[in-house]
């Protein structure tokens, strides 16, 4: 069922206070605080030791460093919703191959996204709502596999990327942590 923009979230999500009752925002900064006290400057460069660009969705479940074996330093790790190859994803890797080194793109989207459930509806409502419309489409999809494999091509086509043959798409199942490949043909 989709979500309207105007939809609140459940009073026990409208908060910007925790569980403990404290503000959100104020214990990440007091873990930040207590995380600086014993940092060490690892003496990295911003180019990934692997060579790779990572582009998965926000979604909290899913802990790219962990589920791939990675290490800080290791890759570039871009999120948005859904994970989906937008202007500002081409933009990043852009950067990330050009300027930093990348070769190779792995491409995540998992099972259970928010945006299987979303349609352009959101946006008609959200502009509706406030009185503009968005400059960015929502990217819902229906399908998960074609929407990887729509990501690929967009990759694997844009003129901006100077290293496009490593391009490889995938499904994250978000209840067994196990990666499924995407065949780009289908």
């Amino acid at each position: 069922m989709p979500i309207p923009a105007s939809q609140p979230l459940p009073p026990s999500a409208d908060s910007a206070v925790d569980r403990t009752g404290e503000a959100v925002i104020d214990r990440l900064v007091e873990a930040n605080q207590r995380y600086a006290a014993d940092f060490t400057d690892p003496g990295m460069d911003a180019r990934p030791v692997r060579k790779v660009a990572v582009v998965s969705c926000m979604d909290a479940r899913i802990d790219l460093h962990a589920a791939l074996g990675l290490e800080l330093g290791d890759c570039h790790t871009i999120r948005n919703a859904g994970g989906v190859v937008t202007d500002d994803i081409i933009r990043s890797l852009t950067i990330s191959q050009r300027a930093l080194g990348t070769r190779s793109v792995v491409l995540i989207h998992h099972t259970g996204c928010g945006l299987l459930s979303l349609t352009e509806d959101f946006r008609h409502d959200l502009a509706a709502e406030v009185g503009q419309r968005p400059t960015w489409a929502v990217e819902a999809f229906k399908d998960l596999d074609e929407d990887v494999r729509q990501s690929m091509q967009r990759v694997r086509t844009s003129p901006f990327l100077l290293h496009t043959d490593d391009v490889r798409g995938f499904v994250f199942d978000v209840k067994t942590g196990l990666l499924r490949e995407i065949d780009p043909q289908g």
